[in-house]
């Protein structure tokens, strides 16, 4: 496989799919539990997460599994989806990131849902970006702007009703977040690609937070 950085198309297909990877550790380990905090370090601030490993081990183990590899390094926030470039019905509002060379891309986990895990998709929930069940992982994520109840497992975003996965939640730092989101996109016509950060703010490292 190529270690080149895929282009824009290839992050739209494999990663930003919000109508819309791991070892057997991350997605079965039954004995992880506690939560951990991340430090994600971006060109213009950092925005400390707590993960949510009690809840939800599969998503945040996974999400601890691409940090600890430093799989993240040289990551990007390229996606920002709100009502104004939003051409689904259903609308949310959400900030997109994650690795953007497919080559640390890791296997997919199984989909944790809202109804297994209790999270909610609440204002600063960080989840796992999908398209079918059992094809996203931590290497693509969200980060809600506002509740966003249509994400949780029953919610129209997606036809499957299935959902997202819940992981964890930001609890400093939705100012930075907040100014990523509003930075102008590539275009307003609703689709995926118009939704593009037209200057992608990059994530230098996500490392925890002792």
């Amino acid at each position: 496989m190529s270690r080149k950085p895929v282009s824009r198309r290839s992050i739209l297909v494999s990663a930003i799919a919000l109508t819309t990877l791991s070892s057997a550790r991350a997605t079965g380990d039954k004995n992880i539990r506690g939560t951990q905090v991340a430090a994600i370090t971006t060109s213009l601030g950092d925005i400390i997460v707590t993960l949510d490993l009690n809840r939800a081990p599969a998503s945040a183990g996974n999400f601890l599994e691409y940090m600890d590899r430093h799989l993240f390094d040289d990551a990007q926030f390229y996606r920002s989806v709100h009502a104004e470039n939003d051409a689904n019905p259903v609308k949310i509002s959400v900030l997109q990131g994650g690795i953007i060379d497919g080559a640390k891309s890791l296997a997919p986990i199984r989909h944790e849902s809202t109804r297994q895990t209790g999270l909610r998709h609440l204002d600063g929930t960080i989840s796992i970006a999908r398209r079918e069940p059992g094809t996203g992982s931590a290497g693509a994520f969200f980060i809600c702007i506002g509740s966003q109840p249509q994400l949780d497992f029953g919610g129209r975003r997606n036809p499957d009703g299935q959902g997202f996965a819940a992981f964890g939640r930001v609890h400093r730092g939705m100012d930075v977040v907040r100014t990523i989101w509003t930075r102008p996109t590539v275009g307003t016509d609703g689709s995926i690609g118009a939704q593009m950060i037209a200057s992608p703010v990059k994530i230098m490292t996500v490392i925890r937070n002792r």
